[in-house]
């Protein structure tokens, strides 16, 4: 009787004991935690939000911990295929006024916004399903990097392509990549591309401060900075504009050549006609020409000129 009692005891104690060292939580330096009650008799509501580089803190028994990033994040844009291969980094491509399919440069800022009230209603919308990763598995936002990307490419990425889109397409190719208006005329005349795509970088800033909040359902980020470094054409577009830039560039080496050319046979002609009125300056700039030191000098001879050697 009594050996059944200390098993009995012992059934309820364990899980007990186990639940009470589970229910010890912290968090690292850069990391906050949202706390959600998960014990036999509790709801499933946000019982708290844990600091970042909290220590030990009591979380309750059996409840559900999700780790959010706390510091600052970055979101890479590129127009190489080669670099999306990487957690955080997509390419984005987006036409053009006139249709060219554009390459985008450049990378987002951003901090979660460690309010408590805002962490538990970022939990309540997004921190409760799950998103579609890159492997085609299904995670939660707090499950490491990869669930966090998986949630920013599905919840956020839309929004940043959108006002991407918007930027890009009120403007014409030539007005982002000058050499675009090879695509149009043979004639390359200097533009400054710097202003118009500082246009585009405010004007996303300003769709995404207006935009997130609004489709995300609160003010979840905070120091959002989007920062355009450059756009790029299309792979083959770009061969095109180069093969049309190193043709311009022989054109023009043809033409100094020939102008060079032109110039010589005009200052030839202007010297054999002085010659020709004045023939003794033709024979003292001969003697001119002579080099230093020579001890014969007959005209009409081929060895006329001697010059001693030491």
């Amino acid at each position: 009787m009594r050996t059944a009692l200390l098993v009995i005891a012992a059934l309820i104690c364990v899980p007990t004991l186990v639940g009470l060292v589970g229910g010890l939580e912290r968090t690292d330096a850069g990391e906050v935690a949202v706390v959600r009650d998960g014990g036999w008799f509790d709801d499933n509501q946000v019982r708290a939000v844990i600091a970042p580089g909290s220590g030990l803190t009591w979380a309750g028994l059996w409840s559900s911990v999700h780790p959010y990033p706390a510091q600052q994040r970055f979101y890479t844009i590129t127009a190489d295929a080669k670099r999306a291969t990487t957690l955080g980094v997509d390419v984005v491509t987006v036409p053009s006024g006139d249709g060219v399919n554009l390459g985008v440069e450049g990378t987002l800022y951003f901090t979660l916004n460690l309010d408590p009230a805002t962490l538990k209603t970022f939990d309540d919308k997004y921190g409760t399903r799950t998103f579609r990763g890159q492997d085609d598995s299904f995670l939660y936002a707090w499950e490491g990097d990869e669930g966090w990307t998986a949630f920013f490419g599905q919840a956020v990425r839309p929004v940043i392509d959108n006002a991407l889109r918007t930027e890009v397409g009120a403007r014409r190719c030539a007005e982002l990549v000058p050499s675009c208006a090879l695509l149009e005329s043979s004639a390359l005349k200097p533009r400054d591309s710097n202003t118009n795509i500082r246009a585009v970088q405010d004007g996303v800033n300003a769709a995404l401060a207006r935009d997130l909040p609004r489709t995300l359902g609160g003010a979840f980020f905070t120091g959002m900075t989007f920062s355009l470094s450059r756009i790029t054409l299309p792979a083959e577009v770009q061969k095109s504009v180069d093969r049309s830039l190193a043709a311009g560039a022989a054109v023009s080496e043809a033409q100094a050549k020939v102008a060079q050319a032109e110039a010589e046979a005009r200052a030839n002609q202007a010297r054999q006609d002085g010659y020709d009125k004045c023939p003794a300056c033709a024979e003292i700039d001969k003697l001119k020409s002579l080099p230093q030191g020579i001890t014969v000098y007959a005209p009409g001879n081929q060895d006329a000129v001697v010059v001693p050697t030491r």
